[in-house]
Formats: C-alpha cells, structure tokens, sequence
C-alpha cells in the first residue's frame, strides 16, 4: 500500500538528510555508510547523480533513484533503460519487488519506512493540501526575516532566467540580432496582455530591418505598421488614413507584405488610450525617433532616462483621433508612465539581464537589477494576496520575486522545493 505522500517528499528527506543515518542497511543486510546524497536532478534519468557512499565493503560514486514503492522500478521501465544501470542504490519508502539493471544484476536497497519522523509527514500533507491562495500563510511569521529575504534574491534571479529564456530561443533563431529580437518583444509589449499576440505578428511579418529604411518618414513608418495591422485594407474617409492607403499599397508590393486580419485586434473594454490603433501610432513614433533603441537603452544609466527615451511624440493626426475616421477632443495620447514601468519590467529588464549574462558584461546585467530596485511595486491580484498577509513589497525587485514564489512553487505546491517551506518543515 502506497503512502500518503507523493515521491517528492522522498526526494526531500534524502536530499536534506532527514532520516536516521543509525545503523544504515540495505533490505539484503549490508551496512551502508553514506558521504554525499549527490547532486538532485530535475530533467530524465536517475534522481539524484553522483552520490558518493559505502555498500558493504564497496566505496561507490554513482547515481541514486527514489520511488515509493520498490515495484515502481519496473512499472517505469528502468529495467530496460541503460541510463539506470548506473544506479548504485535503489531508495524506497517500502521494498516490495527487487530491482534489476539490464544486465540482470540487483540493485541495493535502502527502505526509509520507520526512518522518519511521522511529524513531518503531517506537515508536509498539511501544506500541499492547504487550499489557501498562500498554502503556508499560517506559518510564515515563523520563518525568520533572514530566510525570506535570502530567497526573494534568489526569486528575482529565476524570475530573470525565466522570462530571458524566450529571448535566448529567438536570439538564436534570429542569428543573435539583438535590434530586431528586442523589437519583436517590445511590440508584444505594446500590446499588454489583450493585444500581444496580434503585436508579435505584426512584428514578426515586418521585420526591423525593413522599417529602418524607412526611419526618416513618419509616414511611411504608419503606413507599414497600421497596413500590416490589417487597419488599411477598407474604406476610409478621412485624408491622412488615405494616404497612410496608399502609401502602404506601394511599400506593400516593395516587400511582398501580407497583412494579418483586422479582426484579431481587441478593443473591447479597453480605455480610449489603450486601444491598439493608439498603440501602434505610438510604436510608429518610437521607432521614428529611434532606429535602433535597443542600443540606445544599453547606454542609458537612469529610469529617467528610459522614461525619456519613451516621451515620444505621435503624429498630429493621432491628437485628435482614438480611432480611423472618428474625431476626439485634442489629448495628448502619450505613454504614461506605468505603461513604461511595465515595458521595463517586462521587456527592457529581461534583455539588459540576457546580454550581460551572454556577453560577460556585469554592468547590463547590474543595470538590470538597479532598475528593478528603482522602479515602484506593482499593484496586481498576487500582490494584493501577499499584501493580506502583511507582505508589502517596496520594489519591483521584490513584487517580481514574489510573483515568481507564487507562479512557481505555491500555485505548483513545490513547497519542498522552496526555502520558505523548509523553514516551516524543519
């Protein structure tokens, strides 16, 4: 009969020890004296690689598998897969069938049933079946003010791995072209979460190479980006929108361009400001003043200075006019500024952080973190949650963090995994 804990608590009792090392013996008898628990692995193959221990009278560095049960090993199929043969120890709850290698040889095994303390099972089960929005609430004023802030710095490093990753996929698929990668995700940016997809098509179909050429004209700069919208492919009244029409069906034929739908882009319960046809009119601007900012933002020290790079000034049209064809008051429609924090946060940061990992520069990669710490908290439905509990981050440096433990290990239940949740096991 299976426990009532999963394998990862297995996993955790080895990897941090806790069970009684006393008298240590596999089911066959042999003593065994462990060294090393090795090193946890996450991806294919045996748990834990490079453990260092002693069967018997065998000094032996190799690797360790844990299951609950000792079948479970052939329920898996190792016994036919080569990447166990190097298993040295065979780590279970309870032994109920030998395990073999492909060669037909058994594999020691160690039962850890009895080895433990109940307690810890209780705790353990009544965090992952919490069905709090924060699993540990009730304990976190017991986990010391060191812990946490020791693992929030870690938090905000993952997070950083996290969301860089996707750029390191594009980077390489683009040749390492870090102006036009950075466009494709800062257009995404543009976009916020409703409009994202439509943004990133719209970048990917037009690359940054082709509206370089045409930098110098604000124009044409629209034309390209609001035809490749979709927005210039009806009929329209007004002047300006006709001649962006025509300008576009001419750069279109130049480069073989093929819009996306119109129908993709979502307005609804979007404020005036937000709509994507100020979006784009906006992104138009950006890359009229700057051809290729992301070189520019390499060399910026200060969030005033990126706020700068952003104050950007749209075409007269765009004063008047949320929409194509339908009048407004005249409001200046700039990019205010939590738009821009959040085009910080989400796109510039990630990207000073990827470079100064790839290219050994530290100055990006600390620029990265002295921006987080700069820039103001956000106010989203995880931060309110940690604020219920009294957790109030100053920074983005620290909201970031927190959205990382919350995505990542208590939504996940990894509380094994986390250094709060040991905290609270120990």
């Amino acid at each position: 009969m299976k426990p009532p804990f999963k394998e990862e608590f297995l996993h955790y009792l080895w990897r941090m020890k806790k069970f009684s090392l006393t008298d240590l013996c596999t089911t066959q008898g042999e003593t065994i004296d462990l060294y090393d628990t090795g090193t946890y692995n996450t991806d294919g193959g045996p748990d834990f690689s490079n453990a260092r221990l002693k069967i018997g009278d065998t000094k032996w560095a190799g690797n360790v598998e844990i299951h609950l049960l000792s079948h479970d090993w052939q329920l898996h199929g190792h016994q036919k897969n080569k990447a166990y043969d190097s298993v040295v120890l065979h780590v279970v709850y309870e032994e109920n069938a030998p395990a073999f290698r492909t060669t037909g040889k058994a594999i020691p095994c160690l039962e850890l049933k009895g080895r433990f303390d109940e307690a810890l099972v209780d705790k353990y089960l009544q965090l992952i079946d919490n069905e709090e929005v924060i699993p540990c609430a009730q304990h976190l004023l017991d986990v010391s003010t060191f812990t946490k802030t020791m693992w929030l710095e870690r938090l905000i490093v993952e997070r950083l791995e996290r969301k860089s990753a996707d750029v390191r996929v594009q980077l390489e698929a683009q040749g390492s072209d870090w102006e036009e990668v950075f466009y494709q995700f800062l257009a995404a940016n543009f976009g916020a979460k409703i409009n994202a997809e439509p943004f990133r098509q719209v970048a990917h179909s037009l690359p940054q190479k082709v509206l370089a050429k045409h930098s110098d004209s604000q124009l044409q700069l629209e034309a390209l980006l609001f035809g490749q919208a979709g927005f210039l492919q009806e009929d329209l009244s007004d002047d300006y929108p006709r001649e962006l029409q025509k300008e576009y069906r001419f750069l279109q034929k130049k480069y073989q361009l093929t819009p996306i739908p119109k129908a993709r882009w979502q307005f609804l319960r979007l404020r005036p400001a937000s709509f994507p046809t100020i979006r784009l009119a906006q992104f138009a601007a950006l890359t009229f003043r700057f051809n290729r900012l992301f070189s520019h933002l390499l060399e910026v020290q200060t969030i005033k200075d990126v706020e700068e790079l952003f104050d950007v000034q749209m075409s007269d049209y765009w004063q008047t006019h949320y929409t194509f064809d339908k009048d407004s008051k005249n409001i200046k429609k700039s990019l205010g500024k939590k738009t821009i924090e959040l085009f910080i946060i989400n796109t510039i940061v990630p990207f000073l952080f990827l470079y100064g990992k790839i290219r050994d520069d530290e100055a990006a990669t600390k620029k990265a973190l002295q921006f987080m710490e700069a820039l103001p908290s956000e106010n989203n439905r995880i931060i309110r949650d940690w604020g219920s509990l009294d957790i109030r981050p100053n920074s983005a440096y620290e909201s970031q963090a927190l959205i990382q433990l919350k995505n990542e290990y208590c939504n996940k239940k990894k509380c094994l995994q986390c250094a709060i949740g040991h905290a609270i096991l120990k």
